[in-house]
């Protein structure tokens, strides 16, 4: 697909109007299944992996703006007539600057750096690159939620960014493929990163689905400089690609953002962080299918290298019995 976010008490999702009385949403909030957060989880993925290969695939007939406004606007359309059905949130001055941020950053500046960096890579190479956001979450979640910092973060961190030289390096050397597009995408890789931790906080009070709402429309109206463009090259492209277009827009959006916001209502940031290394090898699967490309051999090493990582990165000191538990 999401700035600290407002603290104090906030109101359950469940009310009428997303408001509840200080100190009852928590008891307000009931305890999913155990599955279900999970299966929010399968579900972000499968559709998050899809959309590289739809945005590849659109590169040819709408430029990164355009196509960032034509999926932000069905996404945000989509979103107000389930988010409007369960009342008008109501945000606390902090929470809408959050609420700006993520819709800035996440959905404005994030669409449009990937959108361009996957006109000039591979969709498998995108979202390799994409996975360096799960160990710059758990550093962010480490230092500004104040989730634990271990040497295996540090260590994590290092091996990640070497697998970004590599895929840099292979990409370099592939035909139609640049460093730019690297750097594009490493952009988009660090924006979500702190979306994440500024949407954490807001998730205690608010439902997700206000939030992406908000957030979305947030996203839109950034990219309302790039409406000639759109209407321009939606109608010069063939109908099959305007019907990708929608389903950017209420997939990999609207869908999509939303049950990555619920399932982190339920999980730890830097935790959530780590699932999305199962997107390259989708993405990649997809790939070869619908577009008939993959990344260049090096960049899978760097790929590798990246998820090595991210494993490392979350992986937890022994400590002793005696020892107690670090603050969170």
């Amino acid at each position: 697909m999401s700035s600290s976010r407002g603290a104090g008490p906030a109101p359950s999702p469940g009310s009428a109007a997303g408001t509840s009385t200080p100190g009852t949403a928590d008891q307000a909030r009931p305890t999913p299944p155990t599955w279900l957060p999970v299966a929010a989880v399968g579900v972000t993925l499968v559709l998050w992996a899809s959309a590289f290969v739809a945005i590849r695939h659109l590169g040819e007939d709408f430029s990164a703006g355009a196509l960032s406004l034509g999926r932000l606007l069905v996404g945000a359309l989509c979103l107000a007539v389930v988010a409007l059905g369960r009342g008008v949130p109501r945000l606390r001055a902090a929470q809408w600057r959050s609420v700006l941020v993520i819709g800035v950053l996440w959905f404005g500046v994030y669409n449009v750096a990937l959108n361009e960096g996957e006109q000039r890579v591979d969709a498998g190479t995108a979202a390799m690159l994409i996975q360096v956001s799960p160990v710059l979450i758990a550093l962010l979640a480490a230092l500004v939620l104040g989730e634990r910092f271990t040497a295996w973060l540090g260590l994590g961190l290092a091996l990640a960014f070497a697998g970004v030289g590599l895929i840099a390096l292979a990409s370099e050397g592939a035909g139609g493929r640049d460093v730019l597009g690297v750097l594009l995408c490493l952009l988009a890789a660090v924006v979500y990163a702190v979306s994440v931790i500024v949407q954490k906080p807001l998730m205690a009070s608010l439902a997700a689905v206000h939030v992406t709402w908000l957030a979305c429309t947030v996203g839109a109206v950034v990219c309302l400089p790039f409406a000639g463009q759109l209407l321009t090259q939606a109608q010069a492209a063939p109908g099959s690609s305007i019907a990708w277009l929608v389903y950017l827009g209420v997939f990999p959006t609207a869908v999509a953002f939303t049950t990555y916001a619920y399932a982190l209502t339920h999980m730890d940031a830097s935790r959530l962080g780590v699932t999305t290394y199962l997107v390259p090898p989708i993405t990649i699967v997809l790939g070869l299918l619908f577009l008939g490309e993959a990344p260049p051999p090096v960049a899978y090493l760097g790929g590798l290298l990246c998820l090595v990582g991210v494993a490392v990165a979350r992986r937890k000191p022994r400590t002793l019995a005696t020892e107690p538990p670090a603050p969170r």
